[in-house]
């Protein structure tokens, strides 16, 4: 009998996920030390007597960090708590020179938010049950038999946040990701390069049979570093779990390691518990007071959030949810779009805008290895030539090589029109005087159409477009051949 697919075992089995986040914050200096945040710098060149926890030394918080926290606390509608606290997190491993890590318990710095994932053309909210505060520690490499450690990350600040265990599969699980990646990078919050780490995801998954409500016994996935990664980890798991209970097994709580390459988990460590950890209030720290000044400057800073632009260009645009959610993956492609509309007053919608952005400007932009900040073709210009197309001064056709020209020469496209004589020909009587001509002079063809032979139709529109050198307005032709042909 053959093996049973991950869509098949989820007919009688439901998945419970819950993702644990760590993103990096954008800040030049660590977390608690005046040593530089860098990627790539020579090992252990970033660091300093209070990042090692020398005897003696005292760790002052950054306070760029607390700002960049709360914008992405205030942007998913989270309580931000007055006064928080940091608390030292033991465990004793190689690249954690301290013996504890500072975070946060009891008193976390933001909880009770959401995220609006994209699924489906439409918007899902998801529970978060807090964001809080800690720094990072370093790195192990491991050479053969030779394991290094580099402390250059050591100290770098993060937020993690932490979801409600309420995903439902390892799409929603990716798509949490890519969710988060977009919100933290429109809010300048940080890079989120998941290839350097910026960002990186442990995900809880348990199942249980479908239609009950107890949770089953929850593994964590350690340290998942890309979307597609997450989802394949997050499906490994629930098809792993689901056959050991089927088998007669049981889950065990804990901690396992993800392999991309080979596409399977295995187990690092069993799963520890909060008092493992053995947390208490960090005696070096102060509290961390958010006052009103501070959420007014934040609150002033804040931008229109992904998820409502979304939502407005499918209602005020008429977009496309896979245009929509192209457009708002990335803030200045979304302001492209809105400067673009702005130049466009009187368009009563944006999708013919946004698809010659999608569509001619971004293939041309990728072709070259640009980005929209580099687009040789400002929104004034590109709402232009739409206008033209739009108002039947040019045909689409014709458009489309007028761009090719204003993205080469940076010529403003009705120059290029007037220069090279495109227009297009509208006028009824200019175009009668053509049609009357071509069906003239090809009386087989006009028979054979009169009798029946309906592709003929293609014939005499392509003779017309040759006589015009393209320029004819199809539409209007199309309605001349009709009455001249006398069907």
């Amino acid at each position: 009998m053959s093996e049973r697919t991950v869509e098949q075992m989820l007919e009688e089995w439901e998945p419970v996920i819950g993702l644990e986040v760590h993103v990096q914050l954008g800040t030049k200096s660590k977390a608690f030390s005046p040593s530089a945040v860098e990627f790539g710098a020579r090992p252990n060149s970033l660091t300093d007597p209070l990042v090692l926890g020398m005897p003696g030394t005292l760790p002052t918080f950054n306070k760029g960090a607390l700002e960049l926290a709360l914008k992405l606390g205030v942007a998913t509608g989270s309580q931000i708590r007055a006064k928080s606290r940091f608390a030292r997190k033991h465990y004793f491993y190689p690249d954690l020179p301290k013996g504890y890590q500072i975070s946060q318990y009891d008193e976390p710095l933001c909880e009770d938010g959401h995220i609006d994932l994209i699924l489906g053309g439409a918007l899902k909210r998801v529970k978060l049950q807090r964001i809080h505060l800690e720094e990072d520690a370093g790195k192990n490499m491991h050479v053969g038999a030779i394991s290094h450690v580099d402390l250059n990350r050591a100290g770098v600040p993060l937020v993690e946040v932490v979801t409600a265990p309420e995903l439902g599969s390892a799409e929603e699980a990716a798509e949490f990701m890519r969710a988060l990646h977009r919100l933290v990078r429109w809010l300048d919050i940080s890079e989120a390069d998941m290839e350097k780490g910026q960002m990186r995801c442990d995900a809880n998954v348990s199942i249980r049979r479908v239609g009950e409500d107890r949770l089953g016994t929850r593994t964590e996935l350690k340290n998942i570093n890309s979307f597609r990664f997450v989802q394949n980890a997050v499906e490994h798991e629930i098809a792993r779990q689901i056959r050991i209970l089927e088998g007669g097994g049981h889950i065990v709580q804990e901690t396992r390691l993800w392999d991309a390459q080979a596409g399977t988990s295995a187990t690092m460590r069993t799963k520890e518990e909060a008092n493992d950890y053995r947390y208490f209030p960090d005696p070096d720290l102060p509290p961390l007071v958010v006052d009103g000044p501070m959420m007014g400057s934040i609150l002033r800073s804040l931008p229109e959030l992904p998820a409502a632009r979304f939502a407005r260009y499918l209602r005020e645009h008429g977009l496309s949810p896979d245009d929509a959610r192209t457009i708002i993956s990335d803030r200045a492609l979304a302001e492209y779009f809105e400067a673009t509309v702005k130049a466009h007053p009187g368009s009563t919608s944006g999708r013919t805008l946004a698809n010659w952005m999608l569509t001619e400007l971004l293939g041309a932009l990728n072709a070259d290895g640009k980005d929209i900040g580099d687009s040789p073709v400002p929104p004034a210009t590109l709402s232009e030539l739409v206008r033209m197309v739009e108002d039947g001064t040019i045909s689409g056709k014709i458009g489309k090589e007028v761009f090719e020209e204003t993205y080469r020469t940076s010529e403003a496209p009705r120059a290029i029109v007037e220069r090279r004589g495109v227009q297009q020909i509208s006028d009824e009587a200019a175009l009668w005087e053509i049609v009357d001509k071509v069906v003239t002079q090809n009386p087989k063809q006009a028979e054979g159409y009169a009798a029946g032979k309906d592709g003929l139709f293609g014939f005499f529109v392509g003779q017309v477009m040759k006589a015009t050198q393209g320029r004819a307005n199809p539409v209007i032709t199309s309605d001349l051949l009709h009455k001249r042909l006398g069907r």
